[in-house]
C-alpha cells in the first residue's frame, strides 16, 4: 500500500471521528483551544491504537485465511463504508458538551471500531508498513477532529453528514481496489490502454 493510498484511507477512516467532532463543536457555548486538542487526542489516539490491535489479531489468524484475505478485506471495508453512508442519511445524534473522559472515551471507542477492522485488513495485505499506517491514521484523525470542533462551532451541523458520506465512499472504493488488484482486473483493464 502506497503512502498516497494510506493517506486516502486515513482520511476516510477519520471522517466518522470528524463528524462526531463537529457535533462536539456544536455543543460548546464558548470554544477554547483545549476543546479541539482534547477531541483530537482522544479520537486520534484511538484511531491509531485500534488498527494496531486489529493488525496484531489479524497476524495471529493470517495463515488460516490467506486464500480468502482479499475477499475479507473487501467485505470489511465495504461494510464499514456502507454503514458510514447509511449513518450520513440518518437523524442527527445528540452530543454531550462534556470533554471529560467519561464522555469522550465511549465516543472515541465507538468511532474507532472501524479502524480495528481495517487493522485486520492491514495484516492481510503484504505491503503495509504498520508503523506508517498507524501514525498517519492517528495524525490525520487528530487534525481533522480538532478542525471538526471548530467547524461545528462556526457552521453548525451542515458538514457532519457530508463527512460521514465521504468517508464511507472512500472506504468502499479502497475495498474495491484491493479486490480488483488481487483478481488482476486492474492490470488487465489498464493493459487495454497501453
Amino acid at each position: 500500500m502506497t503512502l498516497v493510498e494510506l493517506f486516502i484511507l486515513a482520511v476516510g477512516l477519520s471522517m466518522d471521528a470528524m463528524a462526531v467532532s463537529i457535533c462536539k463543536g456544536l455543543s460548546v457555548q464558548r470554544l477554547k483551544p483545549r476543546h479541539a486538542a482534547i477531541t483530537g487526542l482522544y479520537f486520534g489516539g484511538f484511531q491509531a491504537g485500534m488498527p494496531l490491535i486489529g493488525y496484531l489479531l489479524g497476524r495471529q489468524f493470517q495463515s488460516y485465511i490467506e486464500s480468502v484475505d482479499h475477499w475479507i478485506a473487501f467485505v470489511l471495508l465495504a461494510l464499514i463504508g456502507a454503514n458510514m453512508i447509511k449513518e450520513s442519511f440518518g437523524e442527527a445524534e445528540e452530543c454531550c458538551c462534556s470533554f471529560y473522559p467519561k464522555a469522550m472515551l465511549p465516543m472515541a471507542v465507538a468511532t474507532s471500531i472501524d479502524a480495528l477492522a481495517v487493522g485486520v485488513t492491514f495484516a492481510l495485505l503484504p505491503s503495509v508498513n504498520i508503523t506508517a499506517a498507524v501514525s498517519l491514521i492517528g495524525a490525520i484523525t487528530f487534525i481533522l477532529s480538532a478542525v471538526g470542533v471548530y467547524i461545528g462551532h462556526l457552521f453548525g451541523a451542515r458538514f457532519k453528514s457530508k463527512a460521514e458520506l465521504t468517508g464511507g465512499i472512500v472506504l468502499i472504493l479502497m475495498g474495491c481496489k484491493i479486490l480488483l488488484e488481487h483478481l488482476g482486473v486492474l492490470a488487465w483493464f489498464f493493459g487495454l490502454f497501453a
